[in-house]
């Protein structure tokens, strides 16, 4: 999801009702023109705020329309709804969506369900992709339903510990171990909230399907897993799930290490991390890209541990990401236009969003160990690869602590963000409420997530 909820636009917000405001150097119609130039919307360009990334997309759409005279790209900003499940929910129901539209790997089943995404299967290639090969084939099952592809994936991600070393040195821990532990998680984040000065030692997400996503990944770090084997049942209403909530209801009221300001969402986070008053958190490696493009941030405040387990290395971490899924009555022109216009902005090392030349002397972290879109070995891996650390404008030593402990990636539960939407619950119950009880909140979230699970069935 997230940490990725990750990436666009805090300030510009969309509410489930908002108008799409787009832009287009050719033109507004969309299909095939009188001229033969065929006009596609895609939704996730940067909001005006994220002036950089906004004129770097806006150059690439220059660039590849120059390069394919007959595409037209009618770019489209619509706020939260990158980082916003309930808002993609609510555009989707509605069938307000881009012709190529922006969705988390969690989304596959919800636009399934819609009816109104496009089988793509036999239009994607390495002649209309050419990096296709080199895509990791697990990120295209991601996407795959029955053997039918419905998407393009765009980005990849895993979780870790993310932690501020400089309030790290300031609290006399030490910035190149960080915490491998949920009990050292919980020591040091009362030493940083006794910096005081409004800092929470360890912050945490609890709205918005973000806290049911964290929950997901602390649930992972224990050994345990949100539904049975067979996907009909809840399957966090246990020790495991327990051990999750209470460590953070210990934090929160026992330690008071967690601030008072609760009821999170990505941006709120994020904000907080940028202007320096949050210690620790977990997310993923453009967790820290983010806070500096667009939260004000420093990168060289930040690093990266791999995520804590309850008492040694974690048993597992969340993985997933993004793709592009395409809106059912498009043509095949239109079909084959997205196709390269997303292997252009998304899948070419030195092109879009993998222009390491370009963004490193913008304010925009290069270096870190991500998108991760390509197979280990592949040749569009090893381009990446290189061209990423030949342009490094981080240090990437910060990172290093995640990347040489890897812990074992778990994907997201079938319906993730209904199931993340519930587990909201339990996740602002133990952090608003001091009384809150742990069995409860389980108990209520399991009721409700396996009646979900029934009438999907």
């Amino acid at each position: 999801m997230l940490d990725t909820r990750k990436a666009l636009g805090i300030l510009l917000v969309a509410g489930l009702g908002a108008t799409l405001t787009a832009c287009s150097t050719k033109g507004d119609d969309s299909g095939t023109d009188t001229d033969g130039t065929v006009t596609i919307t895609v939704d996730c360009q940067p909001v005006g705020a994220q002036k950089e990334l906004l004129d770097n997309w806006n150059a690439d759409v220059a660039a590849f329309e120059q390069a394919n005279p007959d595409i037209t790209i009618k770019s489209v900003s619509v706020g939260e709804q990158c980082n916003n499940p309930p808002d993609f929910t609510a555009r989707l129901a509605g069938g307000t969506m881009t012709d190529v539209f922006y969705g988390y790997m969690t989304d596959l089943q919800q636009v399934l369900d819609s009816g109104r995404a496009l089988d793509i299967t036999s239009a994607v290639s390495a002649s209309t992709v050419p990096t296709w090969d080199s895509v990791d084939p697990a990120l295209k099952e991601v996407f795959t339903d029955s053997g039918k592809l419905y998407a393009v994936p765009v980005k990849n991600y895993s979780m870790g510990l993310v932690y501020n070393k400089t309030l790290f040195t300031r609290a006399g821990l030490d910035p190149a171990n960080p915490p491998t532990t949920w009990p050292e998680v919980r020591a040091a984040a009362k030493k940083i909230a006794a910096l005081g000065d409004g800092i929470a030692g360890y912050s945490e997400y609890s709205a918005g399907n973000t806290g049911g996503w964290h929950f997901t990944s602390l649930l992972y770090s224990q050994g345990g897993r949100v539904l049975s084997e067979d996907g009909k049942k809840a399957d966090f209403n246990n020790p495991l799930g327990r051990q999750v909530l209470q460590n953070l209801k210990d934090m929160r009221y026992a330690d008071d290490s967690m601030g008072d300001r609760q009821l999170l969402q990505w941006g709120d986070l994020l904000t907080s991390a940028g202007a320096g008053k949050v210690g620790m958190f977990i997310g993923a490696p453009d967790a820290t890209q983010a806070i500096v493009s667009q939260f004000q941030g420093k990168y060289e405040d930040w690093a990266m541990g791999p995520l804590p387990g309850q008492d040694g290395p974690a048993k597992g971490t969340l993985g997933g990401g993004e793709g592009y899924f395409f809106k059912k009555d498009l043509s095949p022109e239109q079909v084959e236009a997205g196709l390269k216009w997303i292997a252009y902005q998304k899948l070419t090392p030195g092109k879009g969003q993998l222009d390491y030349v370009r963004a490193k002397p913008q304010n925009y972290p290069v270096g870190l160990p991500q998108p991760l879109l390509f197979a280990n070995g592949s040749d569009a891996q090893k381009q990446e690869l290189e061209l990423r650390k030949a342009n490094a404008n981080v240090d990437t030593g910060n990172f290093a602590a995640f990347e040489n402990n890897p812990v074992p990636i778990q994907g997201e539960p079938r319906n993730a963000q209904a199931i993340y939407a519930v587990l909201d619950g339990a996740m602002s119950g133990v952090l608003t409420d001091p009384k809150a009880n742990v069995d409860t909140l389980l108990g209520t979230a399991q009721e409700k997530v396996d009646q979900l699970l029934a009438a999907g069935s």
